[in-house]
């Protein structure tokens, strides 16, 4: 029976990301407060908040220094807006900071309020510059099958995830989607990595070849694909696919909302996965998700076609009303702060062995097909059959079957398909990994009880 609590909340509340059919009998976890890596219902039950929320939480709770910074923004200047020619000193030196540490030559910052509105913002750009360079055909934007870049009409367009397609009339004909570059579950037998990125690049340069390479604008991708089940680039992957990108003139979009800020242990994915990105969205841990603030950046030469139109037209006629909040910009330059006053990433670096050393012991569970991840994120791919790779029925919902056991054993984990992913906040201690995993463990050995009770690794 639902609480009371549990009972306003699936009256009033749309949940995103649930099945709005079931929810009213399974209800809803309430949190209260949260503390370092932990959070607590409203009975008190403390949980390990092992997805930093939705991989965004990276300082974790209770940070007193991003609430000053808010309180004190809010006390001076709550709101400014950035349109017509306006602006403030937070906006101003967030911008300078984020070209410091771009992972790409960079000129301006654009601000908005999430990946999603970076990415959607990353679309406009792409189609507005061709216009500006006499390109109006060069507009197509190839994405790839399981990528993850947002739920606007435009960026759920470049997510390569059915669910965020059907029914929505989705994509937008101008969104093209690569094959996958999970190694484990798409490669060819016997086929390496190295050769299995060396195919992957030869398909994207068919593919482009087939749509027209002057109609072929740019290539999106996040350095690891995070809600597509946490997948790893395979060995060489962005060194054969870049220059297939090169050879077309099509601009490399590096969506960073995930892997920004420490998730790899520097500041970007981009440094730590060789690639070379155009221009670059951000989000999630900018702020250590305290407040909402995304950003693209981007290079001169995307600058000076902006400058074109906005002399041709009189002007740049896209902007957000919270774009660069000033009370969102504090916070921002307070977090940026802190990670490199309390060297975060050294402390990400170090820990980084013990937790894919955790991870990867998992690949042994008898329900786990593989175990795969890099810096602080990973995931199990849950299977029926470990030998054939066969995974659930889908109706069984394994993985989300064992995220609830996981929550039982007070841990937060997500189900994404058939995979449970692993992103605690990157100032987890080895203690709290360790604790971590114990109780993943125990989640696995309970959903391995229930498949083998109710028949589930059975073929359907």
């Amino acid at each position: 029976m639902l609480t009371n609590l549990q009972a306003r909340d699936v009256a009033t509340v749309l949940h995103p990301y649930s099945n709005l059919a079931t929810l009213p009998e399974q209800g809803t976890l309430i949190l209260e407060r949260g503390q370092g890596v932990f959070v607590h219902d409203v009975d008190g039950k403390p949980y390990i908040e092992g997805m930093a929320g939705l991989w965004c939480n990276s300082l974790g709770h209770g940070r007193e220094e991003l609430v000053e910074a808010a309180a004190e923004q809010m006390r001076r200047l709550p709101f400014a807006h950035l349109f017509t020619g306006k602006s403030h000193d937070p906006a101003i030196a967030l911008a300078e900071k984020l070209k410091e540490i771009a992972p790409m030559e960079a000129a301006k910052v654009f601000f908005c309020s999430s990946g999603s509105e970076a990415n959607d913002t990353q679309m406009k750009l792409v189609w507005y510059v061709n216009n500006a360079l006499g390109r109006p055909r060069k507009k197509k934007i190839i994405s790839r099958i399981k990528a993850y870049h947002g739920v606007t009409i435009a960026s759920a367009s470049l997510t390569g995830l059915p669910n965020n397609h059907i029914d929505f009339d989705l994509p937008l004909s101008s969104v093209r989607h690569a094959a996958c570059p999970h190694h484990w579950r798409f490669a060819h037998e016997g086929e390496s990595e190295a050769e299995f990125s060396a195919r992957l690049a030869a398909e994207l340069d068919a593919q482009i070849e087939a749509e027209g390479p002057e109609t072929v604008a740019a290539f999106i991708a996040e350095p690891v694909m995070g809600a597509g089940g946490v997948i790893v680039p395979p060995e060489g992957y962005f060194a054969a696919i870049q220059p297939v990108l090169e050879k077309h003139e099509i601009m490399l979009i590096a969506d960073e909302v995930i892997c920004g800020f420490g998730r790899l242990g520097e500041w970007f994915g981009s440094s730590v996965l060789g690639m070379t990105p155009d221009t670059v969205s951000v989000a999630k841990a900018l702020t250590s998700s305290y407040v909402p603030l995304g950003a693209v950046i981007i290079p001169d030469w995307i600058d000076d076609a902006l400058k074109a139109q906005s002399a041709k037209i009189g002007v740049f006629g896209h902007g957000f009303t919270y774009s660069g909040h000033p009370v969102a910009a504090a916070v921002a330059l307070k977090t940026l702060e802190i990670y490199e006053r309390e060297d975060v990433f050294s402390h990400v670096r170090a820990i980084i062995p013990q937790f894919q050393r955790r991870l990867k012991a998992l690949a042994d569970h008898p329900i786990v097909g593989e175990a795969r991840g890099i810096g602080l994120v990973g995931a199990v791919e849950l299977v029926a059959d470990k030998r054939t790779k066969r995974s659930f029925d889908a109706r069984r919902a394994a993985a989300a079957k064992a995220v609830a056991l996981a929550q039982d054993e007070g841990l937060i984990v997500r189900a994404i398909g058939e995979a449970v992913s692993i992103c605690p906040p990157l100032v987890i201690s080895e203690a709290e990994i360790d604790e971590l995993f114990d109780r993943l463990a125990r989640a696995l050995d309970r959903a391995e009880e229930w498949a083998t009770r109710e028949g589930a690794r059975e073929a359907a």
